[in-house]
């Protein structure tokens, strides 16, 4: 796998993914040399490890690294009297130093795919609520038909606008938070004696005194640490994403989860049967969203989809119960 990923990679990181392999073929004569004379054809590779291998060689992208991740902490060289301290001191590494290299993948992902999750959720479970509760009333197929499609486009346009403005709100706050790099250019000017520096410095944490010896460093020509713009154009706030790109990833991914719970009436079923097919259908969904969630932020797949599912259908479940209610008292 990590030779894999070494082949899509360049410079330091396809360095470092080609230590990891040189590490684990260690392993490997280990586990070679206590065989001795009993060392037979090789095994054939476990099916999780060669997807994971064929995901590496088509991909290499921030999912695979956090796949990897995952592998790495299951080792179980902690329990396994065969294995030497060693290796076991060097599976918790590895994981640390995947989780290194994915780190800036997910932070380019991160506000994107938040605007993702938190869209093609709350499309999943705001309009099956929305097709449950108005179904419970007892209204026509086509009223229930009309309400999703309407929930579905009224939502997408929504979070899409709502995303946008939350995202570039919250990029202009980070931004007036940064220094002016030409905030430098005046400290060849200060007064040493009244040393405004220092102020700097003490806004920044520093005590008076450290903030002082400091600043007098600084204007004895030790060097000025005012931060400059970020090198090589790196995106400072890149974890918050890009208004318009958090718009779109918001837009389509609610579009397409709302258009689930629609999908049973566009096909022709009705009644309890397209509710049922709806619910299902959501359930999947969420489990999906919930796992990939769970694999590229390195937690339990499995945990983060059901967690997922019990807000869905919790949130429904309440929203038919409601919706019986009101085509009870309208009766």
């Amino acid at each position: 796998m990590y030779r894999d990923l070494a082949a899509r990679r360049r410079g330091e990181d396809r360095a470092i993914l080609l230590a990891l392999a040189d590490a684990e073929d260690r392993h490997a004569a280990h586990w070679e040399a206590l065989l001795g004379e009993d060392v037979g054809r090789p095994r054939r590779v476990d099916l999780r490890t060669r997807v994971l291998g064929f995901l590496a060689r088509h991909l290499g992208s921030v999912f695979v690294l956090a796949l990897v991740q995952r592998a790495e902490g299951r080792s179980s060289y902690d329990t396994d009297s065969d294995a030497t301290p060693a290796m076991a001191a060097d599976e918790r590494i590895h994981s640390e130093v995947v989780r290194g290299l994915a780190i800036r993948g997910r932070n380019r992902l991160s506000g994107t795919f938040r605007a993702a999750v938190f869209g093609a959720n709350d499309g999943l479970v705001s309009n099956l609520s929305l097709v449950l509760g108005i179904s419970a009333s007892g209204v026509s197929q086509r009223t229930v038909l009309l309400t999703g499609v309407a929930g579905l486009l009224a939502g997408a346009l929504s979070m899409g606008a709502g995303e946008f403005v939350s995202v570039r709100s919250q990029r202009e706050l980070l931004e007036a938070s940064d220094p002016d790099p030409e905030a430098r250019h005046a400290v060849p000017h200060l007064d040493v004696d009244a040393n405004e520096l220092t102020l700097v410095y003490r806004a920044r944490g520093m005590g008076e005194a450290e903030a002082a010896e400091h600043a007098e460093q600084v204007l004895r020509g030790a060097g000025l640490d005012l931060p400059e713009e970020d090198p090589e154009g790196v995106d400072r706030h890149e974890a918050v994403g890009t208004g318009w790109g958090a718009a779109a990833s918001s837009f389509c991914f609610f579009a397409s989860g709302a258009l689930v719970p629609v999908l049973p009436h566009l096909v022709g079923l009705s009644g309890a049967t397209a509710l049922l097919a709806a619910a299902v259908l959501v359930g999947l969904s969420l489990l999906a969203t919930g796992a990939v969630t769970g694999l590229l932020s390195g937690g339990p797949p499995l945990r983060r989809g059901l967690r997922q599912l019990a807000i869905g259908y919790g949130a429904a479940a309440v929203t038919y119960g409601l919706g019986l209610l009101f085509g009870t008292a309208t009766a």
